[in-house]
C-alpha cells in the first residue's frame, strides 16, 4: 500500500485575512431546510485542488469578493434559531469569507506522488479556525498554498448546511469564472431560498424510511463505534471503465446496471466480507449512498442547497455475503428507484422535521459521489488541475474523479488497520477471476473470532 509523504509546515504570510463581499449585499435570515439542516452535514466540505501553476493572490481575492456579491451567504454566519430544536439559519450579514496565505518548500511531483491516499499531515494545508462549535466556524474557508517549484494547492472548507457536492462545484466554477473573466456575468446564477423545501403541515410521513432511525436507537452491534475506537488506514482502488465491464459481466444477462451502481455494490459487499468480526448472519447492514433529487422535486435552476436525499439499500449480512454481486446490485437499483417518487421525497423531508431523527450509521457504509460533480474541470485561468480530492481521508467512502479518465472512478475510504488486507483482496478479486456466485466461507470465518 502506498503510504503518504508527511508535508513540511506552512509558513504562514500573516494571519488570514477576511474577504467581504466587494458590493452591498442583502442582509435578511436564510432559512434553511430539512435537508440542509441535519446534524449528519454539520461539517465542512474540504476540497484540495493541486495545480501546476500559481495564480496571483490579489486576484484571488479580488474574485472572491466579487463573487461573494452573488453568493452572499457563504460571507455570512450560521445561528441557530432557538435553543429547543437547535434550528439553523444563515445570517446573512456580509461579513466575509476567510482568507489565508501561505507558502511550503515542497513540489507538485512530490504531492502528486502520494496524493491517492493522504494523511493526516495534509490538514496543513488548511488554516483552522479556533472556535467553541461548529456554528461559531465561517462558512467559507480558503487557503492558498504557493509551492517551492512554482505551483499552488488551493484548499476550501465550504459548510455543508449551506451546500452540497452541486452547490460546492457550482460555486467553485462561478470563482473560476470571475478569476478568468472578471467583468464578465456569471453563467448560471445562485438560487438562494430554500421554501421550496419545506416540510408540510401537519407533517405527512407515508413511507418507512430505513436509512433514518430514532433518537435513543439500541443497535445489535454498532460498526461505526467499532470503527472509530481504532486507528485507521486510507485505501484507494481505481476503477478504469475495463474494471467495471468486468464486475458488470456477474450482473448479466438480465441485470442492466449503471456503473455507480455495480462499483457501490461491489464496495459495499467487499466493506461488510472484510471486517473481522463475528457479524451475526442475520444482522441488518445498510448501504447509504446521496442521491441528487432536484430534477424530483423541481428545484429551481442555480439551486446551490442540499438537493439530495441518502438512498438505503439494506441486507442481512448472510444475503448479501453469500448472494452474489447481482443480488446487492438489485438492492442498489431498488434503494435509487424509491428516490424517483416524489412524494417518497416529500415524506422523507417532512420525517426530518421531527429533529430527534437521525440518520442511522450503526451498520452503515456511506458512500458519497463526487466522481460527477465537474470539480475536477475546475480552471481560475491556469489550467484545470492535476489532482482534486478530499483534504483528508474519513470513514465515509468517497467515489472521486480519476484526471485524465472521465470514465473512470477512484474509491477512497479509511479502514481499521486490521481490515486493511482483507478489503483490498475482496475490492481486487474480479479483476483477478476469483468473484463467486456464493460464498458460504466468509461469514463462518468470522464466527470463529468471536467479537461479538
Amino acid at each position: 500500500m502506498l503510504q503518504s509523504m508527511e508535508v513540511p509546515d506552512c509558513i504562514y504570510r500573516g494571519q488570514p485575512l477576511i474577504i467581504p463581499p466587494s458590493a452591498p449585499t442583502p442582509k435578511h435570515s436564510l432559512y434553511l431546510s430539512n435537508l440542509d439542516d441535519q446534524k449528519f452535514l454539520r461539517f465542512s466540505i474540504k476540497y484540495l485542488y493541486l495545480f501546476k501553476k500559481s495564480l496571483s493572490l490579489n486576484i484571488l481575492k479580488s474574485s472572491l469578493a466579487r463573487v461573494l456579491v452573488d453568493y452572499y451567504p457563504l460571507a455570512g454566519r450560521l445561528r441557530s434559531v432557538d435553543d429547543h430544536t437547535h434550528k439553523l439559519e444563515v445570517d446573512c450579514n456580509g461579513e466575509g469569507a476567510v482568507f489565508a496565505e501561505a507558502f511550503m518548500d515542497t513540489t507538485v511531483h512530490e504531492l502528486l506522488e502520494s496524493s491517492k491516499t493522504p494523511n493526516k499531515s495534509w490538514k496543513k494545508f488548511l488554516y483552522r479556525i479556533e472556535a467553541q462549535s461548529f456554528i461559531d466556524v465561517p462558512p467559507l474557508i480558503i487557503q492558498v498554498t504557493t509551492l517551492g517549484c512554482g505551483g499552488m494547492i488551493l484548499c476550501t472548507a465550504i459548510n455543508h448546511c449551506l451546500c452540497d457536492g452541486i452547490g460546492t462545484s457550482q460555486f467553485l466554477h462561478a470563482w473560476a469564472e470571475l478569476t478568468r473573466k472578471p467583468e464578465s456575468e456569471l453563467s448560471t446564477m445562485p438560487f438562494h431560498w430554500r421554501h421550496v423545501l419545506k416540510p408540510r403541515e401537519p407533517a405527512q410521513v407515508k413511507f418507512h424510511h430505513a436509512g433514518y432511525t430514532g433518537p435513543n436507537p439500541t443497535p445489535q452491534v454498532d460498526l461505526l463505534k467499532f470503527i472509530q475506537s481504532q486507528p485507521v488506514v486510507p485505501v484507494s482502488f481505481a476503477f478504469t471503465p475495463s474494471h467495471v465491464l468486468r464486475l458488470k459481466k456477474h450482473c448479466v444477462p438480465s441485470l442492466k446496471c449503471t456503473s455507480f451502481e455495480t462499483v457501490a455494490a461491489h464496495t459495499w459487499r467487499s466493506w461488510i466480507r472484510s471486517l473481522n468480526q463475528s457479524l451475526p448472519s442475520k444482522l441488518i447492514v445498510k448501504l447509504l449512498f446521496s442521491v441528487n433529487v432536484r430534477a424530483i422535486v423541481d428545484l429551481p435552476q442555480g439551486y446551490y442547497g442540499n438537493g439530495f436525499l441518502l438512498a438505503c439499500a439494506d441486507s442481512t449480512v448472510e444475503e448479501l455475503v453469500e448472494g452474489n454481486l447481482r443480488h446487492g446490485v438489485k438492492l442498489v437499483q431498488e434503494a435509487k428507484v424509491r428516490l424517483k417518487d416524489k412524494e417518497y421525497i416529500r415524506s422523507m423531508v417532512d420525517l426530518l422535521e421531527d429533529k430527534t431523527v437521525k440518520t442511522d450509521l450503526s451498520t452503515s457504509l456511506v458512500i458519497s459521489q463526487w466522481s460527477k460533480l465537474g470539480l475536477e474541470e475546475v480552471d481560475f485561468g491556469e489550467g484545470k488541475p492535476l489532482h482534486m480530492g478530499p483534504l483528508t481521508s474519513d470513514i465515509y467512502c468517497l467515489f472521486l474523479p480519476v484526471t485524465g479518465d472521465a470514465n473512470a472512478v477512484r474509491v477512497l475510504v479509511s479502514v481499521p488497520e486490521s481490515m486493511v488486507e482483507r478489503f483490498q483482496y475482496h475490492m481486487n478479486e474480479s479483476w483477478q477471476g476469483k468473484e463467486e456466485n456464493g460464498n458460504h466461507h466468509d461469514v463462518q470465518h468470522h464466527n470463529e473470532n468471536g467479537f461479538f
